[in-house]
């Protein structure tokens, strides 16, 4: 790409990358990253071809290996030096970014700064998989959760077992070290033969999604040996035949515009 000058104000500006896939980026998060001057991104999450059309002469600052105490100096920095500075996240930034901290931080350096969202893997994962996740008559909620680790506790409020009471389409982050206790936690409420996808690197050019029952969750994990960076996705909406159909586009459902029966074939 050939130089340019940064348009951009001098910021931080907070992106989210998507799953992996550089065609998932926001329109906006794509000119932000292509005219910005530093941008600190986790190389342990983020793919490099996110980084393609990056300017050449941009300054590309790898957090991997840096701790919190290290990367926002850095940062502030940059900013006080008049520069646009993307602070480039995986996934979208309101899952599990540990984006807050750094927010507060920001907002006591009085640098200015701004979020720019991004596709979260589960809605990747099921784009992959041509699923709905919600289905009228069979599942009309998504809840978004974890199982607590080494990094981080669940509320006791939130834990697996409570949420699965639920039935509901379950996205389960960050569990792929844990997943026999998740599997016997799931267990307790879901059917045994609840269809789970096991969405590996959404998004990246190695990308591998198995569905299976819940019963072969923990199996397939320990069998391809995955560690990190899996999905799992656990709905009754995974079932390959769904017999139910929305009334959003019944020709018996009025709305504001399109009384019913009123349409023409």
């Amino acid at each position: 790409m050939t130089l340019t000058k940064s348009l951009l104000k001098p910021a931080v500006y907070i992106i989210g990358a998507g799953p992996g896939d550089p065609e998932l980026l926001t329109l906006k998060a794509y000119r932000i990253l292509a005219q910005a001057d530093v941008i600190l991104y986790a190389d342990s999450l983020v793919p490099k071809q996110i980084l393609q059309d990056v300017r050449a002469d941009a300054e590309l600052i790898p957090t991997g290996n840096k701790i919190l105490e290290q990367i926002i100096p850095l940062a502030i920095e940059r900013v006080r030096q008049g520069k646009a500075v993307v602070r480039l996240h995986s996934g979208d930034l309101t899952l599990y970014s540990a984006i807050g901290e750094q927010m507060q931080a920001f907002t006591e350096a009085e640098i200015p700064f701004e979020l720019i969202p991004g596709i979260s893997a589960f809605q990747a994962a099921a784009a992959k998989l041509s699923t709905e996740l919600t289905i009228p008559e069979l599942v009309q909620t998504i809840i978004l959760t974890r199982i607590s680790g080494e990094a981080s506790s669940v509320p006791e409020a939130e834990e697996l077992s409570s949420l699965a009471a639920h039935k509901a389409s379950l996205c389960l982050y960050l569990a792929a070290r844990h997943i026999e206790k998740a599997q016997a936690k799931l267990l307790k409420h879901y059917p045994q033969d609840t269809p789970v996808a096991v969405c590996y690197r959404v998004g990246w050019q190695d990308e591998q999604i198995w569905v299976v029952p819940l019963t072969e969750m923990a199996a397939v994990t320990r069998k391809n040996n995955l560690i990190r960076t899996t999905l799992y996705l656990i709905s009754p909406a995974l079932q390959p035949v769904v017999t139910t159909r929305s009334r959003l586009y019944h020709p018996e459902h009025s709305h504001l515009f399109r009384p019913a029966g009123k349409f023409c074939l």
